[in-house]
C-alpha cells in the first residue's frame, strides 16, 4: 500500500490571523488549537499551522520512522530534522529531497 500524504503544515507567523484565513478556507473549526500547533481534519487530512514554521512541510504516516529515515537516506535524501516525540504518542522526522524541499514522516507510537 503506497504512503499518503495525511499532515500538510503551513507556517503561521501571526497565528490568529492565519486560523481566521483557515477557518473561512477551508470552512471548519480547528480541532487543536494550542498557541504552539493549531490543527484543522477534513477528511482524512489534517491541515496545522505552525507559528514556528520556516516552511510548508507534508508529512506521510509511517510504521517504523527510523527504517523509513535509513530508507530514504539511501536514495540521497538528506535528515533535516531527526526523529523527535511530539504530543504523547507522536513520533515525527523530516528530510530533504534532492531539491531541498523537506518532507516530514510520521509514526504514532504503539
Amino acid at each position: 500500500m503506497p504512503n499518503t500524504i495525511r499532515l500538510i503544515v503551513f507556517p503561521a507567523k501571526d497565528l490568529d490571523k492565519a486560523k481566521s484565513f483557515y477557518r473561512k478556507f477551508l470552512g471548519v473549526e480547528p480541532y487543536v488549537d494550542g498557541v504552539y500547533y493549531v490543527g484543522y481534519k477534513i477528511g482524512d487530512l489534517e491541515v496545522g499551522l505552525d507559528p514556528n514554521g520556516q516552511n510548508i512541510v507534508s508529512y506521510t504516516d509511517v510504521d517504523d520512522i527510523e527504517s523509513s529515515l535509513k530508507e530514504l537516506k539511501a536514495t540521497g535524501a538528506t535528515v533535516h530534522m531527526d526523529a523527535k516525540i511530539v504530543g504523547s504518542d507522536l513520533l515525527v522526522a523530516q528530510v530533504k529531497d534532492a531539491d531541498g524541499n523537506i518532507l516530514g514522516l510520521r509514526q504514532r507510537s504503539k
